[in-house]
């Protein structure tokens, strides 16, 4: 396969400008709307009174013609917190966002946070449905759909979905150990699949091999290419990933048949600029094609501390 060729079109969600949202747009995730793009994000509102963040689910609408162009933000994040004990108590973060091809709602995979003592947090992956376009969601009961296994003890995240035929997959992030020195955790992607979306059988194990020393990998993204299965990922180090030289990248990976992965970085085709917001990493991978064009939308450095920005494939 040849790699793919990105343009970038800049930095196309400033997130500080909202006041409400106070900074990043982590994670962005389009759906295609009848005249818009809307991008839901995890952003950070300014500080609780117990001085932490809480992350909340918001969307950005652009111009489907021209996805460049801004048209408008939610006014408040679009799915609640968990009450008092539950998984998603401290935080809710979208990844994964698909359209039920049975009811025609929409289904969010999202993530949970909640506050730990010895390691600072956990995550478990919820699943929330929307039934008015995706201007608001309701949680499918106050659990997780994917949570703590013997064989998978922590730190499930970043889920991507979809239904091929009358299988649906999984493909997440999943804890394999807390660094001792640095509270760090260690995480890989791993792949589960369903017959109604809510009940998964897992494989238990990650399923692409290392790049770089502790390897961290997250957010896939899945979309055909050529006539095969094309994913594009983020990875970085397992510690000292806050410096330019060990931040995220953004791998790629191809398949047959959506179970067994060849990693092929060298086919990913974005790289951090020389300079700007993105300098320092490249984050958070989300395809979308739509017609004839192939987008990309991605965040920089800082875990997306600026917003997201936008990329056109060619070809």
């Amino acid at each position: 396969m040849t790699p793919l060729v990105w343009h970038k079109q800049g930095l196309v969600f400033d997130a500080p400008a909202v006041p409400w949202i106070g900074s990043h747009a982590q994670n962005p995730t389009p759906l295609v709307l009848d005249d818009r793009i809307r991008v839901f994000c995890n952003v950070r509102p300014p500080r609780d009174a117990d001085g932490q963040y809480r992350a909340r689910v918001a969307y950005v609408d652009l111009d489907r013609a021209d996805p460049t162009r801004l048209l408008g933000v939610s006014e408040a994040p679009v799915l609640a917190l968990g009450r008092r004990g539950e998984f998603d108590e401290f935080g809710t973060m979208v990844q994964g966002l698909t359209r039920h091809p049975d009811t025609g709602e929409l289904w969010m995979y999202y993530v949970g946070w909640t506050r730990k003592v010895s390691v600072p947090f956990d995550w478990a992956i919820g699943l929330a449905i929307s039934r008015d376009g995706g201007a608001t969601f309701e949680r499918h009961g106050t659990g997780p759909v994917i949570g703590a296994t013997p064989d998978e003890p922590f730190l499930h995240a970043c889920p991507h979905v979809r239904r091929e035929g009358e299988l649906w997959h999984m493909w997440y992030g999943a804890g394999i150990e807390w660094q001792s020195e640095d509270i760090e955790p260690i995480y890989r992607l791993f792949h589960a699949t369903s017959t109604d979306g809510i009940a998964w059988r897992r494989e238990g194990r990650p399923f692409l091999p290392l790049a770089v020393d502790d390897e961290c990998q997250t957010t896939p993204s899945v979309f055909r290419r050529d006539g095969r299965w094309m994913m594009l990922f983020s990875y970085r180090y397992g510690t000292d990933f806050r410096s330019a030289d060990r931040g995220y990248r953004i791998g790629c990976a191809v398949s047959d048949d959506l179970r067994h992965w060849t990693r092929r970085d060298d086919l990913a085709g974005l790289a951090p600029s020389p300079t700007g917001w993105d300098s320092g990493m490249v984050a958070y991978p989300a395809v979308l094609q739509d017609g004839d064009r192939t987008w990309l939308f991605y965040c920089g450095d800082d875990f997306g501390a600026a917003g997201f920005g936008l990329a056109l494939g060619e070809g």
